[in-house]
């Protein structure tokens, strides 16, 4: 059946209303307007702390604690040889820059720090601009005749 202006409907529960509570005893929302009887929910003005369980401890206290994230942690976007190397095939490429990664899908933006890491072989020589460089992709890019060059550093010779 094809879609047309006649036979458009709102999604099921879309056109609900508010629920209206303490309207008399034949909404079913009257006497004690869905708190119940008696009890802490049923007062004025209460409001529970998230995660409260009634008096219980709470989950996320007997659960125990572990570990330390440390806030000043610098977050690379890691980038194998071997993703470069798809991105760039068929491409007469001999250098990437900063700039690059985003285009290639490799970064999600500009201001990422790149490390590349050594997985997979490169075959041309290729200039490659990182922030960092692990050791095996260091040694792999040399290999095949292209340059390791770690963004910030001053530039060699």
């Amino acid at each position: 059946m094809t879609r047309n202006l006649s036979n458009l409907r709102a999604p099921k529960k879309a056109n609900t209303g508010r629920k209206r509570v303490g309207r008399g005893m034949g909404s079913g929302m009257g006497k004690t307007s869905t708190r119940g009887h008696k009890g802490q929910g049923s007062r004025s003005g209460s409001s529970l702390m998230r995660g409260f369980e009634g008096g219980q401890m709470p989950l996320h206290r007997r659960l125990p604690k572990r570990g330390f994230t440390n806030i000043f942690r610098t977050e690379y976007t890691i980038v194998n040889l071997d993703r470069i190397i798809d991105r760039i095939a068929g491409l007469k490429v001999t250098e990437i820059g900063l700039d690059d990664y985003p285009k290639l899908g490799l970064a999600s933006s500009k201001k990422a720090l790149i490390k590349i890491l050594g997985s997979g072989e490169l075959k041309n020589a290729i200039t490659i601009h990182a922030h960092k460089f692990s050791k095996s992709a260091a040694e792999k890019i040399e290999k095949a005749g292209g340059k390791a060059v770690v963004a910030g550093a001053p530039a060699a010779g």
